[in-house]
């Protein structure tokens, strides 16, 4: 097997490691050392229409469940090392990996950030406040899409000619994944005190502008074939490094945001 791709074993099997450490320890410090994240458990509701004599028809809710916050956090980084370790140790599957490389695709990747992605972008609405069982489906099933419309832009390009790009996945795709942050951010921005949001607030969005748009901007770079995302393989790596960064960096907010007052 060529080296190159044996050295993106390793690659993979590192950053896999990362990421485990990192969910490891959010564990041990949401429920051994920090008594403030253990106790933060939001609930979660559903709201409903019901009549009412003499009223109509009025908007209710129920409690549905507690959300354990602190082992989800964890929980999206060990579905991102598990994702590295099951594409880079059983032999059948890093083959499949590797054969999908060469024709410039890598469903594995987006099947797991459908997952992984999904469950943070659902904890950090909760964190603003959306706690309503319909509107956490939502954004979650649209952070899913998002993702596979990426798998879908490899399906239709694999093998492209520069210029005979298909972009209408990307575009789709877009649509889908900034849908749940202007939820978000009508949640942040609803009250109107823009100066009164904490520091937590402002720190995700940054840091969500800044992985929202390195990612589209290493896929189009692929397939501009800028420099040297001329190889499919230097792109691969660089979506393992921002994979990585993105999600030490919200994880980290989201889990010490869950702390504040």
């Amino acid at each position: 097997m060529d080296k190159e791709f044996l050295k993106l074993r390793r690659f993979n099997l590192i950053m896999g490691g990362f990421h485990l450490v990192q969910g490891i320890a959010m564990v041990f410090l949401a429920y051994f050392v920090i008594d403030k994240l253990a106790a933060f458990q939001p609930m979660i509701v559903q709201n409903y229409l019901t009549f009412v004599l003499g009223e109509g028809l009025v908007l209710q809710g129920r409690e549905l469940f507690i959300l354990p916050f602190g082992i989800l956090v964890a929980l999206f980084l060990f579905l991102s090392a598990l994702a590295h370790f099951i594409i880079s140790i059983p032999n059948k599957i890093f083959n499949v990996y590797v054969e999908d490389l060469k024709k410039g695709i890598n469903k594995f990747r987006w099947f797991e950030y459908a997952l992984s992605s999904s469950i943070m972008i659902v904890l950090t609405s909760v964190l603003f406040g959306v706690v309503d069982i319909a509107s956490l489906l939502l954004i979650f099933v649209l952070n899913v899409c998002m993702n596979l419309f990426g798998l879908l832009m490899e399906q239709f390009n694999s093998g492209f000619e520069k210029g005979k790009v298909k972009w209408g996945p990307f575009a789709w795709g877009s649509i889908a994944g900034i849908t749940p942050w202007i939820v978000i951010g009508l949640y942040i921005f609803g009250s109107g005190e823009i100066a009164n949001a904490p520091w937590f607030a402002w720190a995700i969005l940054a840091s969500y502008f800044l992985a929202f748009n390195a990612f589209p901007f290493n896929m189009i770079a692929q397939y501009l074939k800028l420099g040297k995302w001329k190889d499919y393989l230097y792109g691969e790596r660089t979506y393992i490094v921002l994979s990585l960064v993105a999600k030490s960096i919200l994880a980290w907010l989201v889990l010490f945001g869950a702390m504040q007052p």
